[in-house]
């Protein structure tokens, strides 16, 4: 290539082997993720000895072959094919959400030529509806098929399409519909110009005009790397980064859109009753509150009510307080705690896991598609290249793959793993490496995880058993292990803490039937913290470096990107005032951050552990014996839009 002899693995394209020495080779239609169509004709190079240029995305390398990518005559078909798609084009980068980062303007800048030779009138096409998330000006498409293919390889939904032929070839829906997909924004990403735009960005602000920042999603356990972009002090929009071994450009559109509810409906000013307003509850600010504050907490007895969403630092900052004061604080979980003794995860690389499965995938009583988007789509990704066989019980829902589905009864779907349904216990025998998710509706109908996973390890030695938690925090929150809530705990005269918990129907029991003092904790304003004593501002993942734990048990911390009031505060901060220790000599104190912390570095060295060794930590602890209730599985998120706080105080959502 270009004069350079290198020796590359077979039956890849010219493209990629380029690409494995640094040389650029322009592209529209080539992507990654996404099957080769060849049909942008903008990758073309030079072969010795060939009459024509060659697509270099399409065409596999031989050996002996001489390449040339940069030639006159290379340059000239590139500069062909750029007039050609500027054809139609519609001259409106001024407007274009695009402009700035459109790979078209990048081309035309360094392959397209000064001048144009085109005279005639432009052809448009018909805009297309796809839902409120995606904006489209169908005249700027090129046609280079990447959302068809997304769609289809990826989406699993068919929902674009190509129609008619020639010059008259248009993207478009075959009926009009909603693109419904929980990671349909990803065609915004993958579009190389300005047919497909970000609706709630359009004509907010130029690529120039924003700040980057990198940070995590915590809208699920996945913790997929994003970039946000921000104005002064406003959010304006998130995307994907690229991580080939964790998220692979890909984020739900959770994690895309819930941006704009960090400023909409914020606790912005501590509040509390006033001697002045007869106990009437006012806006009083930090420096009167804190007083108050730090004698409630200290003269009586403290219940905090925590559930899976609270970071990682606030729960070891509670932990330390619990043990400090043992007689006056207690710390509740809301969250059923259905781990074991001794805790541990042997996710360690997620990547590895998927890309080996060779027989089949089992989804027990779990709906990837809502409880962890990213998950799912990585394992379709899996499935459409392989002859991996799919099946599923517990929770029937709309796949988008093809699926066994089994029985919804949550006692008898592990007759399956016995042998006593057909087919399937020959697929899980017959399978080398299989892999068995298990899911939170079954989690919650089980006496112990921690023993169901060892039993079926135990069943198929062979299998690898995967437990994504909801939510960002959830490994760190079993980890921790705090009591659940009793009726005993509600009778009890004490001060309840409420720290970032959902307003929901059992928060709101506790709220009613405690007799003493309320204190609401939360990023943003609902109904049931007009009914407590005190209602007090906290700071949202955007504004703070919180740490959290992701279902690999690796730890992933936030940045800290806009500040939308000096009011709002981090959890551990807050209790670091009121209980009188620094919040940095908690976590110097605690050694399982440290060897979390150690392991989340090491991770790359983690993998060469024997994995025997790793299964049988697992089974120290546990009970062989998992009591398996006979109610049905209930699927606990209900919209995948509105899943927490953050996500239901979305306009956008």
């Amino acid at each position: 290539i270009d004069d350079l002899e290198i020796s590359v693995k077979p039956n890849i394209s010219i493209l990629e082997a380029c690409k494995l020495i640094g040389i650029h080779i322009p592209r529209f239609c080539y992507h990654e993720l996404l099957s080769v169509s060849g049909n942008c004709r903008m990758c073309l190079v030079e072969i010795e000895n060939a009459e024509k240029p060659a697509a270099s995305c399409v065409t596999e390398v031989e050996n002996g072959m001489s390449i040339l990518s940069n030639t006159p005559f290379v340059l000239k078909a590139r500069e062909n094919v750029v007039e050609a798609l500027l054809l139609n084009h519609p001259l409106d980068c001024p407007i274009c959400d695009q402009a700035g980062e459109c790979d078209l303007q990048d081309q035309v800048k360094k392959h397209g030529s000064n001048y144009s030779r085109y005279f005639f009138k432009k052809t448009s096409v018909e805009d297309k509806y796809c839902g409120p998330l995606i904006k489209t000006v169908m005249t700027r498409c090129i046609a280079c098929t990447r959302c068809v293919r997304y769609t289809s390889e990826i989406a699993g939904l068919d929902f674009y399409g190509t129609l008619n032929r020639g010059g008259n070839t248009e993207i478009s829906p075959y009926v009009p519909s909603f693109f419904k997909s929980e990671i349909s924004g990803n065609v915004i990403d993958l579009c190389p110009v300005g047919a497909l735009t970000s609706r709630p960005y359009a004509s907010k602000a130029r690529p120039w005009e924003l700040r980057l920042a990198e940070t995590i999603d915590v809208s699920d356990s996945f913790h997929s790397t994003v970039y946000v972009n921000f104005k002064e002090t406003e959010i304006v929009r998130v995307s994907s980064k690229a991580s080939v071994d964790f998220n692979i450009n890909l984020i739900s559109d959770k994690a895309r859109y819930n941006y704009d509810a960090n400023s909409i409906n914020r606790i912005i000013a501590a509040s509390g009753p006033s001697t002045v307003t007869k106990d009437k509850k006012v806006k009083l600010g930090w420096k009167k509150l804190l007083p108050k504050l730090e004698s409630l907490v200290l003269d009586s007895k403290v219940n905090f009510f925590v559930d899976e969403k609270i970071d990682f630092d606030s729960l070891l900052m509670l932990q330390k307080i619990q043990m400090m004061y043992p007689t006056n604080v207690s710390v509740k979980s809301l969250t059923l705690n259905k781990n074991g003794n001794f805790y541990t995860n042997t996710n360690l690389n997620l990547d590895e896991i998927v890309t080996n499965v060779d027989g089949c995938v089992f989804f027990l009583g779990t709906n990837p598609k809502i409880e962890n988007a990213i998950l799912n789509a990585k394992i379709r990704i899996k499935l459409k290249d392989n002859l991996v066989k799919l099946f599923s019980s517990g929770l029937n829902f709309d796949y988008n793959f093809l699926n066994s589905f089994i029985n919804l009864n949550a006692s008898k779907m592990f007759r399956g793993i016995d042998g006593k349904i057909k087919g399937f216990g020959d697929s899980m025998a017959q399978s080398k490496r299989s892999l068995i998710v298990v899911g939170n509706s079954l989690k919650n109908r089980v006496s112990n995880l921690n023993s169901l996973q060892t039993v079926i390890k135990k069943m198929i030695p062979t299998a690898t058993v995967l437990y994504a938690g909801l939510y960002a925090n959830t490994e760190a929150f079993n980890l921790v292990k705090f009591q659940n809530v009793s009726a005993y705990d509600l009778k009890q005269k004490k001060v309840n803490f409420f720290a970032k918990t959902e307003d929901n129907v059992l928060v709101r029991n506790i709220l009613k039937k405690s007799s003493d003092k309320s204190i609401w904790f939360n990023t943003h304003n609902s109904d049931i913290a007009e009914e407590a004593s005190y209602v007090l501002p906290a700071a949202s993942h955007f504004e703070q470096e919180r740490t959290y734990l992701n279902f690999e048990h690796q730890l992933h911390t936030t940045s800290k990107i806009v500040e939308i009031c000096k009011a709002c505060k981090s959890l551990d901060s807050l209790l670091a005032i009121l209980y009188r220790f620094s919040s940095t000599q908690v976590l110097n104190e605690t050694k399982v951050y440290d060897y979390l912390k150690e392991s989340s570095n090491a991770s790359q060295n983690l993998k060469n552990i024997n994995k025997s060794f790793i299964n049988s930590l697992s089974i120290l602890g546990n009970v062989e014996k998992v009591q398996v209730s006979k109610y049905p599985l209930i699927q606990e998120i209900g919209n995948f839009y509105l899943s927490d706080t953050f996500s239901r105080n979305s306009a956008i959502m």
